[in-house]
């Protein structure tokens, strides 16, 4: 059983990482806003029929429905959005070495909202080098159109800062409930389809169709398996490998979204660029050994309400 969690793993971070890529060419034919809505709303799909399977949902959940909604912006609307705009305006391969910056977001809102979240200096050193990986990408220093599009590097930032932040908001007011994660997911992208759906701007979104080989992309690819599908994956391998193994998977998408941009976008991407993606990983990991581990009794099961994620899926 713990291969096949092992051939999940791979197949979530492939997941994950091939959702520059989609982005990327979908919004060559339509807008964010509009390669957002599908996104959310085929990954709520598969999501909303594997909880309904599940029987984990609960008229009773609605009276926390503002925490819901609270979720739906950071971990789905808005984190989709500022990373659609991003990719739009950025390489898709920049856009993906800058996506290793979210556990970093995820510590700095930690450290500032959670008193439990250790801060020392070998974290701090973590944090700085990894930020100095994104100067190094980011090149603020160029201007014209040979340097990066800065208001893209904002973008993925915002995108990054949200979902770090939705991982504490889980943590300080959604763990205590007790809800299945299934369900958590399904309210949570089910409320951000119905709001992108109210505010979505549809015209000329049929030029998806005008091509049939980014529309699967956009439908199934980044929607079905990189959205609702990889939800299950994660859920899935945190009952099985735990929450500290299974968050290993947010190092490899960076470097997949850099290996397809180059490799099937043609962009270019310089030795500069890898050694400064390598110093954001290695920043995440730094930071990552620099917290002070739960008592071996209690490893898995805190980890495991850190996340608000159960010990079976």
């Amino acid at each position: 059983m713990k291969n096949n969690a092992y051939l999940v793993f791979g197949f979530l971070a492939l997941c994950w990482g091939m959702t520059f890529l989609f982005n990327k060419t979908a919004s060559s034919l339509i807008s964010p806003m509009q390669v957002v809505t599908v996104r959310v709303i085929m990954g709520f799909l598969p999501v909303l029929a594997f909880a309904m399977a599940r029987k984990v949902l609960d008229w009773q959940h609605l009276r926390y429905v503002h925490h819901f909604i609270v979720m739906s912006l950071l971990a789905a609307t808005v984190y989709y959005l500022a990373f659609a705009k991003g990719i739009a305006l950025l390489p898709s391969s920049v856009a993906g070495m800058l996506s290793g910056v979210i556990p970093m977001f995820s510590f700095i809102a930690a450290a500032i909202f959670l008193r439990s979240e250790p801060v020392n200096i070998r974290s701090i050193s973590g944090l700085l080098f990894g930020f100095a990986g994104v100067l190094i990408i980011a090149k603020p220093w160029e201007s014209g159109t040979s340097g990066i599009d800065l208001m893209g590097v904002v973008y993925v930032a915002i995108g990054s800062g949200c979902v770090g932040l939705s991982f504490v908001y889980v943590r300080k007011f959604l763990s205590p409930l007790g809800i299945s994660p299934i369900a958590l997911c399904t309210y949570q992208l089910g409320l951000s389809a119905l709001t992108l759906l109210l505010i979505c701007d549809f015209s000329g979104m049929n030029g998806i169709f005008t091509n049939w080989k980014i529309a699967t992309g956009l439908f199934i690819g980044l929607g079905m398996f990189g959205t609702g599908i990889a939800y299950m994956c994660y859920y899935f391998l945190i009952g099985k490998l735990g929450a500290v193994k299974t968050a290993g998977v947010t190092y490899i998408p960076p470097v997949i979204g850099l290996l397809t941009g180059s490799l099937i976008l043609g962009e270019p991407v310089s030795a500069t660029d890898i050694v400064a993606t390598a110093m954001i990983l290695s920043g995440v990991f730094i930071i990552q050994s620099g917290r002070t581990p739960p008592s071996s009794t209690n490893t898995t099961s805190s980890n495991v309400r850190a996340h608000n994620l159960p010990e079976r899926a």
